[in-house]
């Protein structure tokens, strides 16, 4: 593995630094105002539409639809690798509710447009990747349920059942990200349609559900420590009371849902991962700027020992999560996802849970200011340590490793 980004990722992080600069990162106290402005809080503040057009211009759209994804017709996104891509994506988890959102490179859509590339038919790809990769229309993804433990998917009750030439669709689902947002238009929903299959992980099967078919019902908007995540459509409880759809939605082939949740969460886990060191940077940066200005008993809190210490030890725990991300994502180019399954485990579990320690001594640095809306550290650890439960909890994580390390044994 070769330490040094190629000239493309130099290029591309050039531009990339430039646009947040230049952008984004005037842009944040923009949209949080005409947020507040608005008449519903799910509606999209226009500087978002301003950014994404910029963002177009420049070429800086669907930077994470790597290379195994391209398709044929016109240029989609920029032929990245997984490696070239892990330092553009840590830039834009500098600003995470607005950069990811300006490039196209959004969770869920991210996701569910590598799913649809990899699984769906022609006739998917054309009526639901072709818009998603365009920007105009978003997307959710409804696999997790509040009635169940989720992160065991085989717990899934809701059910897909084929009727003649149909599939109904029943069950309750909830922290479905992207379905509060004013442009999504498709559900990518897992169920089971076989509960009676002797392979437990041959039982579900996945549905595209239109956001406005008869029986589609968004209840209510999930916070997430008290935050409601305006930018990307939100995170809600929706039920499904006998939803129908034409039989050639179903994603793959009947039984293969579980397996192909696993092979949409394998990217979606490092992009999450590529971010949080960029939020993590950030955090450095304001804990950096903060002890250098401010003074508290005759000295600048630069000077005093436990703050150097928090911020020494902040600097090695990013580089070495750093380290282990590109490693990551060159397995994932080299030998697979398959082939950097234990990799991928190891940044879940080790990066949201670091950088939930360093930015919550950001946070701590501040003081107040560190849990006000006046500076972005608040929100930045709540999504943080919600990475700590999505795609999967940190124990999943760990007993799936252990198993694997444990095996080498037996």
């Amino acid at each position: 593995m070769d330490f040094a980004f190629d000239a493309r990722t130099e290029e591309l992080r050039g531009r990339l630094l430039a646009f947040m600069d230049e952008h984004v990162h005037p842009a944040e106290a923009v949209a949080a105002g005409q947020r507040e402005a608005a008449a519903s809080p799910w509606d999209v503040p226009p500087v978002v539409e301003e950014l994404k057009a910029e963002a177009r211009r420049q070429g800086l759209w669907n930077l994470f639809f790597t290379n195994e994804h391209s398709l044929p017709g016109p240029v989609h996104g920029a032929g990245l690798t997984n490696l070239q891509y892990a330092p553009l994506a840590e830039i834009t988890g500098r600003s995470p509710q607005l950069a990811p959102t300006a490039l196209n490179c959004a969770a869920p859509d991210t996701g569910n447009m590598e799913l649809l590339a990899q699984f769906g038919t022609e006739e998917q790809r054309r009526l639901w990747l072709e818009p998603l990769l365009a920007g105009t229309i978003r997307s959710a993804f409804a696999m997790t349920e509040p009635d169940v433990a989720s992160s065991d998917a085989t717990n899934i009750e809701t059910r897909i059942e084929r009727d003649g030439d149909a599939y109904v669709v029943t069950g309750r689902k909830w922290y479905i990200s992207g379905a509060l947002h004013p442009d999504c238009r498709i559900f990518i929903v897992m169920g089971k349609t076989d509960p009676g299959a002797a392979d437990i992980r041959r039982q579900q099967s996945m549905v595209l559900v239109p956001r406005d078919a008869p029986g589609v019902q968004v209840r209510r908007a999930m916070r997430v420590y008290g935050y409601e995540d305006h930018y990307h459509g939100g995170h809600a409880e929706v039920v499904f009371d006998g939803v129908r759809v034409p039989a050639d939605h179903l994603v793959g082939e009947e039984g293969g849902g579980f397996a192909i949740a696993q092979a949409r969460l394998g990217p979606g886990r490092i992009h999450h991962c590529m971010r949080l060191i960029g939020m993590a940077e950030r955090a450095i940066e304001l804990m950096c700027r903060r002890a250098v200005a401010r003074t508290a008993f005759g000295e600048p809190l630069a000077r005093q020992g436990v703050v150097q210490e928090w911020i020494a030890d902040a600097r090695v725990a990013v580089e070495q999560l750093r380290l282990l991300v590109l490693k990551t994502a060159w397995m994932m180019d080299t030998v697979g996802n398959r082939g950097a399954h234990t990799e991928i485990q190891a940044i879940k579990i080790a990066t949201p849970r670091t950088v939930v320690g360093i930015i919550d001594r950001a946070v701590q640095l501040h003081g107040a200011g560190g849990v006000s809306q006046d500076f972005p550290l608040a929100e930045l650890w709540a999504a943080a340590r919600t990475l700590r439960l999505a795609d999967g909890p940190d124990e999943v994580h760990q007993r799936s490793l252990a198993r694997r390390e444990l095996g080498r044994y037996r």
